[in-house]
């Protein structure tokens, strides 16, 4: 699957993936409209409006990316509706050739962990039958308590061809609470950078890279690039650029020197780029998407003067 990440940034010529992180203040009022006349201002009414929104973000973006990260809280808090949502819009990037990046942030050990991992990576038993659930391509995964919450999955990586982003050094602004610590001499992101690569050798990829990757913000530009330098075959996925107020040159210590080794998440500034004045100026709230699209490739040329 990280050897399909990377065809795919090539084929582009484009590191970007797009955060479908939907909010109702982010859905345009027709599309609302639309789902409340169905279903009511209730929870299967929100949802639909999301899966909605989302088509048609996809549908304008799809051709100029490789990937697609929902973040599943955004769903989950709709319930069952929500979660419906969450996984017809993972079908539909799909169907549009879209790599999918599920943003889960699970973190438990044992069964718990590999219920987790059979869900969204891996198959769900049912007697003698076997069902894909989630369907989702790579997913995101916190570390915290250690390689007992991490090795569940790799077992389906491996058989499935499936992909992981743990979480080494984090976007927010108070991640350094934990992660900054020093421990024996090391800062703690440093000391999980290097399990984590020493993790990934167990499922390496045919294009140099492993299938367990690592989330790293793009808002620590300094600690980014002493991470590219422990984990030169970690797969890096990259939050904090352009809403969260990292620049192109705060990440290029991500990227390897062939371009390559990482993918930068946009969320916001992407789907709801129709709301930001200099859109508004071009595009109607109808033509949403149209702003997404002129987002998407704003994003992908000045990322790719630093890559």
């Amino acid at each position: 699957m990280v050897d399909q990440l990377i065809r795919k940034i090539k084929e582009m010529d484009n590191a970007t993936v797009v955060g479908l992180d939907p909010r109702l203040n982010f859905v345009p009022e027709y599309i609302k409209e639309s789902s409340y006349e169905k279903y009511g201002k209730t929870l299967k009414g929100a949802a639909d409006a999301f899966y909605n929104f989302n088509k048609e973000i996809i549908d304008n973006v799809y051709d100029l990316i490789p990937a697609v990260k929902p973040q599943v809280a955004m769903y989950e808090q709709f319930g069952v509706d929500g979660l419906k949502a969450y996984i017809d819009t993972i079908d539909y990037a799909k169907e549009k050739g879209l790599i999918v990046i599920g943003d889960i942030k699970r973190s438990d050990i044992a069964s718990t962990a590999l219920a987790y991992s059979n869900g969204h990576i891996g198959r769900v038993e049912v007697e003698e039958e076997a069902f894909e659930v989630y369907k989702e391509d790579f997913i995101t995964l916190n570390p915290y308590l250690g390689y007992d919450s991490i090795e569940p999955y790799i077992g389906n990586c491996n058989e499935y061809d499936k992909g992981l982003f743990v979480l080494v050094k984090t976007s927010n602004p108070n991640s350094g609470e934990i992660q900054d610590l020093i421990v024996e001499g090391e800062k703690i992101y440093e000391r999980v950078g290097k399990l984590v690569a020493g993790w990934g050798e167990k499922s390496m990829g045919e294009l140099g890279y492993s299938r367990v990757g690592a989330v790293v913000g793009a808002t620590y530009p300094k600690q980014s690039t002493e991470l590219r330098k422990i984990m030169p075959k970690t797969f890096f996925l990259v939050p904090g650029y352009g809403a969260q107020g990292a620049t192109a040159e705060d990440l290029a210590g991500c990227f390897n020197k062939d371009g390559l080794g990482a993918i930068v998440n946009s969320s916001r500034g992407i789907i709801a780029a129709y709301t930001k004045e200099v859109y508004r100026k071009k595009f109607k709230d109808e033509e949403f998407g149209k702003a997404a699209r002129e987002a998407v490739i704003s994003m992908r040329d000045d990322l790719n003067r630093v890559r």
